[in-house]
């Protein structure tokens, strides 16, 4: 064990490395027997493949570049594909992230457009295609632009022929729903086909707030009489189905908890999660299995996969090393597949046979890319943060097999806020993090108040606090470790992206806590924001976030980064995507233009090609050496190998 101070220790877990291990299996799917997913390609430009198991276990992409399975619906997406086996082959529709349209295609052939391109604002996005082959159809969530505005857009439930007649006429495409509904997702159909079952929601709710769970008769290939069963303003339902023998199953969080429910009737009532923030249309907590059983993905913080038995409220969990789940579940027969993934591995296609309770790995299986004794070892804590509350964290201390620092010495630690604000980080294996911990900083990634996983109350202790309480408690943890003796006080940094980039800015000039932060993609000026700098789904998020802009405007300039960039006295590294349509580089700009001659040490990045969140391979290994530059210049660090970022001021 060789001495070395903090920060510069060796590692084999470099940029390129951490790059490569971004993203993970998303949108598991069943083609007759086979399991089927999309995968991310970082070294092709961020691309998603689709990927099929073959019966003999091997592992083959559907679709070569630059197809690029990746729904735009409401920006961040959705399920983009369905597939089938017709006259013995798959049959597959998906979406196309370039164009937008949906594609019909059948192996050893070309991809065939279905649907038009629209000339109009962001033109025809479709998500959660479901193959209805009876009629010739497939039917999706319809999202349609009416105007060049990010938020002139309508939302539908639609039907697109199968056969490549709406392919070059929009009026090919039949709609099954008016656009009452500002949001909607894909519907799930009965067993008997007599019945469709689909959530709603509208501004200025967000689907975490409030949605309505709408059923209606399918007749003749329509839906008629809809009419609202369950929800409101003050009740989310996260995800609906059947049950094999015609009954609605939701997941509601009428008592506090997403919890599970068939026709109306509270099947397992606990205090944990069956549901989940919908942030993408098709997201799945919960499957039905043709024994009657539900197969479920639930848990307070940290996920399982279990099995459900309705009857009894009796809950099995799958047995194996994983402690997140991702919310993907795909059942056929008495099979079940989800994505897992744990602070040892990461995430993977899991496969839970329910007649033997064994599950395993079948699909993109977990494979050390460097001898696990670098990865880091995470601590689940809780600190008291202001008033006594409760914030949860996961803690990273440095981790090397063969450094250690000289005992007198603390280390420096990063702390880390999640996005969304209404998410949560996850417990598992990030080589971002091990790219960090095994060099000697130390992260802590925070579940402020507002995240997800811990019930309803939790989620809106961030009502009208944005920008408070997640940085009160963002610096509650940071300050708890050096406190502790775990972390040096002075060698403290923040960083995040998205609304965490805000959180990493907001610290920035409302504490004095952090020696220098790292801001990605942020958002900085809420009143731009919030009246049109932003696309629709989160146009009026701040309304419950900060409050009604028209009521209480004094607010929105408060707590805004950029209205006291003059406060900022912390170098800084700001990264940003220039397609950003979510966050975009004019908040950036105008935050830049305030700090000018203010002489703090700073560095801009901005990527050409890269929206909201990196996926491309020399992006993510640009902006992982600048942050690691930074923290060396900042905490006076030697890390080996290491381009030296150039601090403007």
């Amino acid at each position: 064990m060789q001495t070395s101070p903090y920060g510069s220790w060796p590692s084999p877990i470099d940029a390129a490395l951490a790059a490569a291990h971004d993203g993970h299996p998303e949108w598991l799917g069943f083609v007759g027997d086979e399991v089927w997913w999309t995968e991310p390609r970082p070294a092709e430009g961020g691309r998603r493949t689709l990927v099929r198991r073959r019966a003999d276990g091997t592992e083959e992409p559907v679709l070569p570049a630059p197809w690029n399975v990746r729904s735009r619906v409401i920006e961040y997406g959705g399920h983009p594909w369905a597939g089938a086996v017709v006259d013995g082959a798959p049959l597959v529709v998906f979406v196309h992230f370039a164009d937008q349209r949906l594609y019909r295609y059948e192996i050893g052939g070309e991809p065939v457009p279905l649907t038009p391109v629209s000339p109009v604002g962001g033109g025809l996005r479709w998500a959660e295609p479901q193959l209805r082959l009876a009629l010739g159809e497939v039917w999706c969530v319809l999202e349609e632009f009416t105007g060049d505005g990010p938020t002139d857009v309508r939302r539908v439930l639609a039907a697109v022929p199968l056969d490549g007649s709406a392919a070059r006429d929009r009026d090919a495409v039949r709609e099954l729903t008016d656009d009452r509904h500002r949001f909607v997702t894909g519907p799930r159909i009965s067993p008997d086909g007599t019945r469709a079952a689909w959530l709603a929601w509208d501004h200025p709710r967000m689907p975490w707030d409030g949605t309505e769970l709408v059923v209606a008769e399918v007749l003749g290939g329509t839906l008629r009489e809809p009419r609202t069963v369950a929800g409101g303003p003050e009740e989310s339902i996260a995800q609906a189905d059947w049950s094999p023998d015609g009954r609605l199953l939701y997941a509601s969080d009428r008592t506090g908890w997403w919890n599970l429910y068939r026709d109306g009737e509270q099947l397992c009532p606990r205090e944990e999660e069956f549901g989940g923030a919908l942030w993408k249309l098709g997201h799945r907590w919960f499957a039905p299995l043709d024994s009657g059983l539900i197969a479920v993905v639930h848990g307070t913080g940290s996920t399982a996969l279990g099995i459900l038995d309705p009857e009894t409220g009796e809950l099995v969990d799958a047995a194996g090393p994983w402690t997140e789940f991702a919310p993907t579940l795909a059942v056929h027969g008495e099979r079940v597949v989800a994505v897992g993934a744990s602070p040892r591995t990461a995430h993977e296609v899991v496969e839970l046979d329910t007649r033997t309770g064994r599950a395993r790995v079948i699909g993109a299986e977990h494979d050390d890319p460097v001898d696990p004794a670098y990865y880091p070892e995470p601590l689940i804590r809780v600190f008291t943060g202001p008033d006594g509350r409760d914030i949860h964290a996961h803690v990273y201390p440095p981790h090397h097999p063969g450094y250690r620092a000289p005992g007198d010495e603390l280390p420096p630690y990063v702390v880390w806020a999640h996005g969304g604000p209404t998410g949560h980080a996850p417990l598992v294996l990030d080589l971002s993090i091990a790219y960090f911990t095994s060099r000697g900083i130390g992260v802590a990634e925070v579940n402020y108040g507002g995240s997800t996983g811990y019930g309803r109350e939790y989620r809106n202790r961030l009502r009208e606090q944005w920008g408070v309480v997640d940085v009160e408690d963002c610096a509650a943890v940071a300050l708890a470790l050096a406190d502790e003796g775990t972390a040096d006080r002075d060698r403290l940094a923040v960083r995040g992206g998205s609304a965490g980039g805000w959180t990493a800015a907001a610290s920035l000039t409302t504490t004095d806590v952090y020696a220098c932060g790292t801001i990605a993609y942020p958002i900085l000026d809420l009143a731009g924001w919030g009246t049109g700098e932003t696309h629709d789904f989160e146009s009026q998020y701040l309304e419950s976030l900060v409050g009604p802009l028209a009521e209480v405007p004094g607010r929105y300039a408060e707590r805004s980064p950029v209205e006291h960039a003059d406060r900022v006295t912390a170098p800084f590294l700001l990264l940003q995507g220039l397609d950003d349509v979510i966050c975009p580089p004019a908040q950036c700009e105008r935050f830049l233009a305030r700090m000018a001659g203010r002489q703090v040490p700073h560095a801009y990045l901005a990527f050409e090609g890269e929206g909201h969140g990196f996926r491309r391979a020399d992006t993510m290994i640009r902006a992982l050496e600048a942050e690691l530059s930074l923290y060396a210049q900042v905490f006076g660090l030697n890390p080996p190998g290491v381009p030296t970022l150039e601090l403007s001021k």
